[in-house]
């Protein structure tokens, strides 16, 4: 079974799909792995690093692409790239299946099978696939990092000569993956840390790692089987904002990581919000590539309102690239080695699997995810 890996196409992922410490492991099962040229120079990794560890070069991308039994990548790959690739060859990669209708379309049109990685169940037996959890932890420490890099404070408390220095105060907005690691990061820094989620569940996980748990009475409240905070209602959002514009007011770094799966981020600091900070404040917005948490934020850029930084940078797990791309290599090996049949050395597509169920989108010439098939039959 032949497993081609090529370059990204965007020229801003430093990210790369799989490094030659886990390639090494894969060649040890029995695959035979090719990649593009060049595929970890981002990194720095030369392709001598690949081929030592086993795997083969190749430098013409159509050729990689139509020699893959399996397709590995971070990103979802370019629609004209599809008729490329092998009739029934395995694609695995991000998809953003919820607002891709015409890439997933042509999957099926290409008769590829295609794996979503953030369609991977968040189940026991899935943790160690959980690509969107391996990075979304990674963008939770990086953003306290950048934080820290825009405030003219430092996050501990100091005790000199000429007196002593107060911590820095970090709100944190959402307690799932990203936010946890956020508040763990910005604790270690020694800020004062408060975070706020909708779901009561992540008061304990919030209180255990030193921070103070924000309660607002929403009412009925809960998660999405992905582990997600369920939507709220206009009234339950005002109630949320009211206690959170106090919690803002008195924060020198506010970090929004709040989103709804599958859907748009929903607003949660708004710009009367940011006008009640103080001057010199940071807000960073790490929903700000599903549309954002922050009234003003733009994708890309960091602004500036009344002297308050709102930064709106994406892909914030690359700014971590060395161990982003080992997280998401693992999350990668892990789901292959899950299937691997031994005797055939070969991926085995179990079509009834609940992890396959939960993340094989396209197969067989046509749309298998049920989510996708009931959307399609929606917009008819």
């Amino acid at each position: 079974m032949n497993i081609a890996i090529p370059k990204e196409n965007s020229k801003d992922e430093i990210r790369v799909p799989m490094l030659p410490v886990v390639v090494e492991k894969l060649v040890k099962k029995g695959a035979h792995i090719t990649i593009e040229t060049g595929l970890g120079a981002s990194l720095g990794i030369t392709d001598a690093e690949y081929t030592k560890v086993g795997a083969f070069v190749e430098k013409n991308r159509k050729k990689l692409l139509a020699s893959g039994d399996i397709v590995l990548r971070l990103r979802k790959p370019e629609e004209k790239e599809l008729p490329q690739l092998k009739k029934g060859a395995i694609h695995i990669s991000y998809l953003d299946p919820f607002n891709e209708p015409k890439l997933l379309a042509s999957f099926a049109k290409n008769k590829v099978s295609a794996i979503s990685m953030e369609m991977i169940p968040r189940s026991t037996r899935a943790q160690k696939m959980d690509a969107l959890s391996s990075q979304a932890s990674l963008a939770g420490y990086a953003a306290v990092l950048v934080a820290a890099n825009n405030i003219a404070k430092i996050f501990p408390m100091m005790m000199t000569p000429a007196g002593t220095i107060q911590p820095s105060k970090v709100f944190i907005i959402g307690a799932g993956v990203a936010g946890l690691q956020a508040i763990a990061t910005a604790k270690r820094l020694g800020a004062k840390v408060d975070a706020f989620d909708t779901r009561p569940i992540a008061k304990s996980d919030v209180l255990s790692l030193g921070a103070k748990f924000v309660e607002v009475d929403l009412g009925e409240t809960g998660q999405t089987a992905q582990g997600y905070a369920k939507a709220l209602t206009e009234e339950q959002l005002k109630k949320q904002r009211d206690v959170m514009k106090q919690y803002c007011a008195a924060a020198d770094v506010v970090i929004t990581t709040a989103q709804v799966f599958g859907r748009k981020a929903p607003i949660i600091v708004t710009h009367e919000m940011i006008d009640a900070m103080k001057p010199g404040s940071v807000v960073v917005d790490l929903a700000i590539e599903t549309g954002g948490n922050v009234e003003g934020a733009e994708l890309g850029k960091i602004v500036k309102k009344k002297g308050v930084k709102i930064i709106g940078l994406a892909n914030m797990p690359a700014r971590v690239a060395q161990n982003a791309s080992l997280m998401y290599s693992n999350n990668l090996f892990n789901l292959l080695d899950e299937f691997w049949d031994k005797e055939k050395k070969k991926f085995d597509l179990k079509l009834d699997d609940d992890i396959i169920k939960g993340c094989l989108i396209t197969h067989g010439g046509a749309i298998v995810h049920p989510t996708f098939t009931e959307k399609k039959t929606e917009k008819k």
